[in-house]
């Protein structure tokens, strides 16, 4: 059973950074693409930033972009989502995901292309 445990949200001023943590487990963490992901209250979820499993590639939304990095460290099965120059519109619940297929080299944006989510973190950014 894969268990993800997201960390580190929290309450920001805007230009505030935060970075959050994902600790994965049960499987074989380092062949999974891994994504972020936020969902703010009334909205669905949308798509914040993917990392490929092998080289470090990774896509960012357009709304992120410049402003957030995804990175990984699979030695430690853990994905990360710095988040800097923060804005009000940033804030909601993130999760990060495991995509369903290992070693999948095309970086998905679709929540339904991963099927193992945590818990969620929330960060608020204040005006």
């Amino acid at each position: 059973q894969v268990q993800l445990v997201e960390s580190g949200g929290g309450l920001v001023q805007a230009g505030g950074s935060l970075r959050l943590s994902c600790v994965a487990s049960g499987r074989t963490f380092g062949t999974y693409a891994m994504g972020w992901f936020r969902q703010a209250p009334g909205n669905e979820r949308e798509f914040v930033a993917v990392i490929s499993w092998s080289n470090g590639a990774a896509a960012y939304a357009d709304s992120v972009k410049g402003r957030f990095t995804i990175s990984r460290d699979n030695m430690k099965n853990t994905v990360y989502l710095q988040m800097n120059s923060l804005k009000p519109e940033d804030t909601a619940v993130y999760y990060c995901a495991e995509d369903r297929a290992q070693g999948q080299r095309v970086l998905r944006a679709r929540p339904v292309d991963y099927d193992y989510w945590g818990q969620g973190t929330q960060v608020t950014v204040s005006s």
